[in-house]
């Protein structure tokens, strides 16, 4: 399996052959290197640890600095951690862009933009009530439940409260150009996050239909 971080540019589009429009996500992939590889013997399981991003002595702490010391690399700002079946890389190798080629399926994992407190309209998709001046009920979630029986709310009932900042997976996205002047590769519709966001770039794990 093959796995970078990278960082989200923003959105585009290009022109394939045929001219037909293809709107892309640009992706700064790397680079990277490898600063831990994890096996079954040593942890129970086989990954490796990339870091990216470079960044001062003062902005980390002391374990990191002895993380980073031992694995023999530069400090990292970023540390992310993939599972691998096999493990073919070593402590210090450099992952750049060009690991992914146009035509791959990709798995791409950010943390979703923040959209703070909303209602359930917009967080889960609930209709509204009626909007004649009669109605008192426009925007609000709805019963709550029985009455005397059970005598409390569900748990899982759908209600208002803090949207996005979570963690989301876009599957089989497809690489569409890897430029390796630039370190960016340029995917196939949207990924996850703000501009500016770290993410975790595999491949794909499903076949896609």
């Amino acid at each position: 399996m093959k796995a970078i971080i990278g960082k989200k540019v923003g959105m585009t589009q290009i022109f394939d052959e045929k001219g037909v429009v293809i709107p892309v996500t640009a992706i700064e992939a790397g680079p990277c290197v490898v600063a831990q590889v994890k096996t079954v013997e040593t942890d129970g399981y086989n990954a490796v640890q990339l870091g990216y991003g470079e960044i001062k002595d003062k902005h980390i702490n002391k374990p990191e600095k002895g993380h980073f010391a031992k694995a023999n690399i530069a400090n990292k700002k970023h540390l992310r951690e993939f599972r691998m079946d096999a493990i073919e890389a070593k402590v210090g190798d450099e992952v750049k862009a060009d690991v992914f080629v146009a035509g791959d399926k990709i798995d791409v994992q950010g943390t979703s933009k923040g959209k703070g407190f909303q209602g359930v309209i917009k967080r889960h998709g609930q209709h509204r009530g009626p909007m004649g001046h009669g109605s008192m009920y426009h925007r609000r979630p709805g019963s709550m439940g029985p009455t005397s029986t059970p005598g409390r709310v569900f748990k899982g009932k759908k209600l208002p409260g803090h949207m996005g900042v979570q963690t989301v997976t876009i599957q089989n996205l497809d690489v569409v150009r890897v430029d390796l002047d630039k370190n960016v590769i340029l995917v196939k519709g949207s990924v996850p996050g703000p501009k500016g966001a770290i993410l975790k770039i595999k491949s794909a794990v499903k076949a896609s239909k």
